[in-house]
């Protein structure tokens, strides 16, 4: 990944992490059995890294324009600060939730893969995706991951924003 030097100052100001779903915490891929269960792929590195970005006062966050039960499982389980599902407006919400925890877009990361999360992407403190995102989404990325969606592209933003904080030492060595 390779990170503009006008943009490590603003990790600093960083605050809270919200996410897409399909196509960023998943490979994008839907799966429906002949019974209409639904499938999807989460990449767990992904997932252990939430936790750590919680014991280090980063609050993390899901957006996702489909609403699935399979989706809020995991959110749960992984316990997101707060987590939105068949959200038609993203900006909307976002702004709710900041408003409610006095956060400023400045201070937020958002990590988006597709036309829907553009808005996002450009407005907030950082906008990132990763590498399989169509070319007119990464063009207007502040950061494209060096990873693909549900292979790990979340957490390699979270561990730059760990290594960027100064927090990977302590990540490490156990102290969180």
């Amino acid at each position: 990944m390779v990170i503009d030097d006008s943009l490590r100052d603003k990790f600093g100001e960083i605050k809270m992490l919200v996410t897409d779903v399909d196509g960023v915490l998943t490979d994008g891929k839907i799966i429906y059995d002949d019974n209409g269960v639904e499938y999807k792929h989460f990449n767990v590195k992904d997932g252990l890294i939430v936790k750590q970005l919680r014991r280090f006062g980063i609050i993390v966050g899901v957006i996702t324009g489909r609403d699935s039960k399979v989706v809020r499982k995991r959110c749960e389980e992984l316990k997101f600060d707060f987590h939105f599902h068949g959200i038609k407006n993203k900006r909307e919400a976002l702004s709710a939730e900041m408003e409610k925890r006095k956060v400023e877009w400045s201070q937020v990361m958002y990590i988006g893969d597709d036309l829907n999360d553009l808005e996002l992407i450009e407005n907030c403190g950082i906008g990132c995706t990763p590498n399989d995102a169509p070319g007119y989404v990464a063009e207007r990325a502040d950061l494209v991951a060096d990873r693909a969606g549900g292979e790990g592209a979340y957490r390699e933003i979270a561990d730059y924003l760990i290594l960027s904080r100064g927090w990977m030492d302590e990540l490490l060595e156990g102290k969180v």
